[in-house]
């Protein structure tokens, strides 16, 4: 092992030849980094003149060691490798034996090197693939979490109720606070710029329109929706992700326990039920936002604001932020749940899924709510 002395003999490395085609060699002294490690050529150059067929080691005059030697063995046994020579390890240190047959159990990691460039075609190719296998596994996700709705729809789902408390509680009563903060701004905003608009024209009353049918169909819904993306969504693909590393959830899989009931279902069933509570109130608190700029700074009555955003809101807006909401409330799940499941057994890996997470649940927000106006516009709402 490691030790500390304010003396220590020099490492060296001899060469002993034993037997016609065997070589031995014989370390001595103190292996420690600080030292200074001979080098390996003197080594190597019997075995490069092809007469070698097996080495050995001596270890019993080494008086320290560090990991210095365990780096100058392994280049040592790569070379060996290389050259096709048998090595017999049984003559280092048995920490040593043990720290070596753990580096080449772990293979090295290639990250930040550069090879060469694969041909535009290979490219084009490798991406294609991988789309494919990326859609593929989505589609199976959301099979799966459909599959596990069923099942609770049956009574068969198998999950702690007291789980889905614990969720329904931090991304209910405890998103409060963004939401109030996020959602009291944009309505503040909105009645802002629209404002500056309409002073122009004599028409400030219609700020009253423009924030309350602006948050109650689109603004509300869709911002409530990126705020618990960037809290919940990543929250959930880093619990996963971490669980995922522990082996939590192959211990799951193992005692007969379906991941996609146990932890995907309360996540999604909370969220189901949230988004439309955080869309409603967050749609007052935008209004409210709004009548902050109509009554300071147009001088608009209380009443006045009122009674004009009740003319300008119905219950048909109210109810497409809702039915949006419960679908974006969905999408946060499955894609901070998908992400996390996906995630690499790393600390690396777990904290690129909880951003994987965001962005895919974020650009799936604003596609879904492109296609739901669409939709809407062409029905008539």
């Amino acid at each position: 092992m490691t030790s500390t002395t304010t003396s220590v003999a020099t490492p060296t490395l001899a060469v002993r030849r034993a037997g016609p085609d065997g070589v031995v060699w014989e370390f001595a002294g103190a292996w420690l980094s600080e030292c200074g490690l001979p080098e390996r050529v003197d080594a190597l150059d019997e075995l490069r003149s092809g007469a070698v067929r097996h080495v050995a080691f001596a270890s019993d005059r080494i008086t320290a060691w560090d990991s210095g030697l365990v780096t100058f063995v392994l280049k040592l046994l790569g070379e060996v490798a290389a050259l096709g020579v048998a090595a017999d390890r049984a003559g280092l240190p048995d920490g040593v034996q043990r720290l070596v047959a753990l580096a080449e159990a772990v293979p090295e990691r290639q990250t930040g090197r550069t090879g060469e460039r694969p041909p535009w075609l290979a490219r084009i190719g490798a991406s294609t693939i991988a789309t494919a296998t990326a859609l593929a596994t989505e589609l199976t996700f959301l099979g799966e979490s459909l599959l596990a709705l069923a099942a609770l729809l049956r009574g068969r789902a198998r999950f702690r109720v007291s789980d889905l408390f614990l969720v329904i509680q931090d991304c209910g009563p405890r998103a409060l606070g963004i939401v109030t903060l996020i959602s009291f701004l944009i309505g503040l905003i909105l009645a802002f710029v629209g404002a500056v608009q309409l002073q122009q024209f004599g028409a400030s009353i219609f700020v009253a329109n423009l924030v309350a049918i602006a948050m109650t169909r689109e603004i509300g819904c869709i911002m409530t929706a990126i705020v618990m993306s960037g809290r919940t969504g990543a929250a959930f693909a880093a619990q996963l992700g971490t669980m995922n590393t522990n082996q939590e959830i192959d211990a799951l899989s193992t005692l007969g326990i379906s991941p996609m009931e146990f932890l995907v279902l309360p996540r999604m069933l909370a969220l189901i039920g949230m988004m439309p509570l955080l869309t409603v109130y967050s749609d007052l608190v935008g209004i409210l936002g709004g009548a902050v700029v109509g009554i300071g700074m147009l001088g608009l009555g209380p009443i006045q604001y009122l009674e004009q955003t009740r003319d300008a809101v119905h219950v048909s807006d109210f109810l497409i932020g809702i039915a949006k909401s419960a679908v974006f409330g969905v999408v946060v799940a499955l894609a901070g749940c998908l992400r996390g499941m996906q995630s690499g057994r790393s600390a690396a890996a777990v904290g690129l899924a909880a951003t994987s997470a965001v962005v895919t649940s974020i650009v799936l927000l604003i596609v879904l709510d492109g296609m739901f106006a669409v939709i809407l516009n062409v029905v008539g709402f």
